[in-house]
């Protein structure tokens, strides 16, 4: 039996591959965080309180969490359709919708807002069909949750599709002859087995949205208390040079976002227990 850390591998050794790694995290996570805690801590803590909490702020984390929420959801339903849909089917155009998927990651987040500023707009491509009707998005919370629906849609499709190519259709086979329909055989079979990636998928997509900020400020209108999302109100703050309440607003998130993912992360490990 081999001791600790001696297992061989490709790598130099345990040594040098965990003293590159943890440099590594150092100088790209752990430091920048750091500063970030450093810098909050030279408030007080009624300053801060008062920096995390007034009324534009809360606005702020509200809409931003709030529309992440949808657009999570939105994308763990239509993302394991599309996932679905490209692992269980062949059709012609099959291999560029699979490449279109991949666009929110190769697409500049500031074109991408430009561009559904300009779709949704009231003289846009869909807006002038949708505004007469009631429905206007751009500018309007409805627009950053269409904007976090579009970049976040590639997590959760390239998070499932590997699990749905991996999965035995024998097992699909078994189940229909052991007497269960369709409906059972998906809610038993493969849901189980899919679950832990939707909730990853999930949980990547809310974490990517509620940083978002070139694809929203452009279809937000990025008004105070009704579409202003959090992470421009700390530019706004950078820009006022009050570090110090930029990097409080910061914090939270980055608190709020460390403990809802953590959540996900604990769900996860529980529904691979449930599904072996």
């Amino acid at each position: 039996m081999g001791s600790f850390g001696t297992k061989n591998t490709v790598l130099p050794g345990f040594g040098p591959a965990l003293g590159y790694t943890i440099f590594y995290l150092s100088i790209i996570v752990l430091i920048p965080l750091s500063a970030l805690f450093f810098k909050t801590a030279t408030l007080t803590w009624d300053q801060f309180l008062v920096a995390v909490t007034s009324p534009r702020v809360v606005a702020s984390y509200r809409i931003t969490f709030g529309a992440a929420l949808f657009a999570a959801s939105v994308n763990a339903v239509f993302g394991v359709l599309t996932a679905w849909v490209l692992v269980r089917y062949r059709f012609p155009g099959r291999k560029l919708i699979d490449a279109l998927v991949d666009l929110p990651f190769a697409l500049p987040t500031a074109v991408a807002g430009i561009t559904l500023a300009s779709v949704y707009s009231p003289n846009g491509w869909l807006g002038q069909w949708l505004e007469p009707r009631g429905i206007k998005i751009a500018f309007t919370p409805l627009g950053i949750m269409v904007a976090m629906i579009f970049i976040g849609l590639p997590f959760v499709v390239r998070t499932v599709q590997p699990v749905l190519e991996e999965l035995d259709q024998e097992v699909e086979e078994a189940a229909s002859c052991l007497g269960a329909n369709r409906l059972q055989t998906f809610y038993r079979v493969i849901f189980p087995t899919m679950l832990p990636a939707i909730l990853t998928g999930f949980a990547l997509a809310f974490a990517r949205a509620v940083g978002e900020y070139g694809s929203i400020i452009f279809i937000a209108g990025n008004m105070p208390m009704v579409s202003e999302i959090t992470p421009l109100l700390i530019i706004t703050k950078l820009e006022q040079y009050d570090y110090a309440g930029a990097t409080a607003i910061a914090t939270v998130m980055l608190v709020a976002s460390f403990v809802l993912l953590l959540s996900i992360n604990l769900l996860q490990k529980w529904s691979r227990r449930f599904a072996e």
